[in-house]
């Protein structure tokens, strides 16, 4: 499409492929309306089509006619007169070469914003989301407040804050410091919170992986108490005569070596041996969570919930509830996954 000032080119169909069905035809139809661009350029159309396409365009035509403005012409200034000519094409074919819309991607994202045209809006935010880069992101950044963009902002923010250190030293970040200050503070928030949510992310993990210990730790020693192993268990059960460690839990052979040295140590009293202290707090939390403690072999299970009850009627709860629940919340959940697992695993008929 060449750009012409000559009224004699309002009477030619602008060269555009045929629109998509069920949109108005404008098949031997002359132009009835220009769009003046940058340069002054006029890029010759039809109102009718216009108006359907975009409901911003509408109100401007229906605005020209109440005037009875003879001039038919609708500005459309700020970007290039070939992003605009793009423009135009995509209201009359719903079509957008890759090529121009990597050329005129950021042009193309304003306008449909403007203009009220989603479907090219979205395709310009996936375009855009694809070619950003270290050098233009913080352009894109810009645009995508203007033009309410969210998905792309994001991916605009998340892009900055991997590279930051290279985005430093773009023109771009320079040009914001001077002239956007907000939206600097508004990038660096965003920087800091991100870090932390990193941060809470590992905790989270660590914390659950310690959980899944102590579930662990507590199964292998309702074992131990229950049906014995490789060379603790119960006064009425003979230990096994494995001499290997114990295939059932990777805890069970140190949880072993705990008890023998709990049932010797003289320096357990009031705290004395880290080892006990640490062993003590594990028959405490197994009570916590046990259902059975009238039956429970765990040494200790009984006087510690009853010790427990009375602080929950007293209405003194302690740190014990909290880590209790979590310990089971792990158990559950780490239950849940090998179930899961086991069904994948599964032959299906």
């Amino acid at each position: 499409m060449s750009p012409t000032n000559s009224s004699d080119d309002m009477k030619l169909l602008p060269p555009f492929p045929a629109p998509d069905p069920g949109m108005i035809s404008t098949q031997n139809l002359e132009s009835d309306i220009r769009i003046l661009t940058s340069g002054g350029h006029h890029i010759p159309a039809h109102s009718s089509l216009l108006a359907s396409a975009s409901p911003v365009l509408g109100s401007i035509i229906a605005s020209l006619r109440e005037n009875s403005c003879s001039a038919n012409t609708i500005q459309i200034f700020g970007v290039p007169y070939d992003a605009v000519s793009v423009f135009v094409g995509f209201l009359y074919t719903s079509m957008c070469a890759e090529e121009e819309m990597e050329k005129f991607g950021i042009h193309l994202l304003a306008l449909s914003h403007v203009y009220l045209v989603p479907k090219l809006k979205r395709r310009c935010t996936k375009a855009l989301a694809q070619q950003l880069t270290v050098e233009n992101v913080v352009d894109v950044l810009q645009l995508t407040r203007l033009c309410d963009a969210p998905d792309l902002y994001f991916k605009s923010m998340k892009l900055i804050d991997e590279n930051f250190k290279a985005v430093e030293h773009t023109e771009g970040w320079q040009f914001l410091q001077q002239n956007d200050p907000f939206l600097e503070l508004e990038i660096l928030q965003f920087i800091e919170e991100a870090e932390l949510r990193k941060k809470n992310t590992k905790k989270h993990r660590e914390d659950q992986s310690l959980y899944l210990q102590l579930s662990e730790a507590l199964e292998s020693l309702e074992h131990i108490c229950t049906e014995g192993c490789t060379s603790v268990g119960p006064h009425d059960i003979e230990p096994s005569r494995t001499k290997g460690p114990c295939s059932r839990f990777s805890t069970c052979e140190g949880l072993q070596h705990s008890i023998r040295h709990f049932a010797a140590c003289q320096k357990k009293v009031n705290g004395g041996c880290l080892r006990c202290t640490r062993f003590w707090q594990l028959l405490k939390l197994h009570s916590s969570i046990c259902d059975n403690s009238d039956i429970c072999r765990v040494p200790m299970c009984r006087e510690f919930k009853t010790r427990t009850e009375l602080q929950k009627k007293r209405k003194d709860i302690t740190r014990w509830d909290l880590l209790a629940k979590k310990v089971m919340s792990a158990r559950v959940i780490s239950s849940l996954s090998v179930t899961k697992k086991k069904i994948k695993e599964e032959p299906r008929e």
